[in-house]
């Protein structure tokens, strides 16, 4: 059996010899405290700078955008990966609005002075242009509509938010670009099932998507000009 070497005094009585090792232990495991704290520290700014450059704006738009455009999810089953996906889009974007609004730390890093777009006039515009044009006159084909043309806009209050921070944080220009080059693909779909598939023709979510993009065009020239020159992201005021 192995044995910690020991020493015997009479004032201390036992005493071991890896007193020294234990200091040691002990030294290192506060640094890996220091060095966790330091850590959560870091991911608490890193969020704080995300949160600043995110319009609330733009997130109550789309959460409007999924309410409007899954309301078959309580009459028409699909299939349980599509019923899901409704439900994801659906939770995820009216649970970042409340974060964003009554979280107790969330909240106070949304920069509400800068979020000052008035979202809600884009609401009836594109009620009223669903009304007019659409594919079929019922209620759940006009929403869906009104949904596309909604989306279509949905970036304006964000994109107004980074053109008055001018000053845009890394993770907040990915975000917004993930965001744009996610419709500009569906257009290469669309591009790709005209051509493969017979009488494939949709116009409305075609030049909504379209106008969607060209919305993006600005923020993917300085975007790209400053990955290429690897300099901060600006825009222009």
């Amino acid at each position: 059996m192995l044995r910690s070497p020991v020493t015997v005094t009479a004032e201390t009585g036992v005493k071991n010899k890896d007193h020294g090792c234990w200091q040691w232990v002990y030294k290192r495991q506060l640094t890996r405290l220091r060095d966790n704290d330091n850590c959560r520290e870091q991911c608490h700014k890193e969020c704080d700078k995300l949160e600043r450059g995110i319009s609330l704006k733009t997130q109550e738009l789309y959460a409007i955008v999924f309410a409007s455009r899954y309301l078959d999810i309580f009459t028409d089953f699909i299939s349980l990966y599509n019923t899901l996906m409704k439900l994801i889009f659906l939770g995820s974007s009216f649970l970042i609005v409340w974060y964003m609004r009554s979280h107790k730390i969330v909240r106070k890093s949304y920069d509400k002075a800068q979020d000052t777009f008035r979202h809600y006039f884009l609401l009836l515009p594109c009620l009223l242009l669903a009304l007019l044009i659409h594919e079929k006159f019922t209620f759940k084909e006009v929403m869906w509509t009104f949904s596309l043309y909604l989306e279509a806009v949905a970036i304006v209050p964000q994109l107004v938010l980074l053109q008055r921070t001018r000053n845009i944080d890394n993770l907040t220009g990915q975000y917004v670009f993930l965001l744009g080059a996610y419709r500009a693909l569906y257009i290469l779909n669309w591009i790709y099932r005209y051509f493969t598939q017979p009488h494939y023709v949709h116009w409305i979510p075609w030049i909504s998507g379209i106008i969607q993009t060209l919305l993006y065009a600005d923020f993917f020239y300085y975007y790209f000009d400053s990955w290429k020159n690897n300099k901060k992201l600006q825009l222009p005021a």
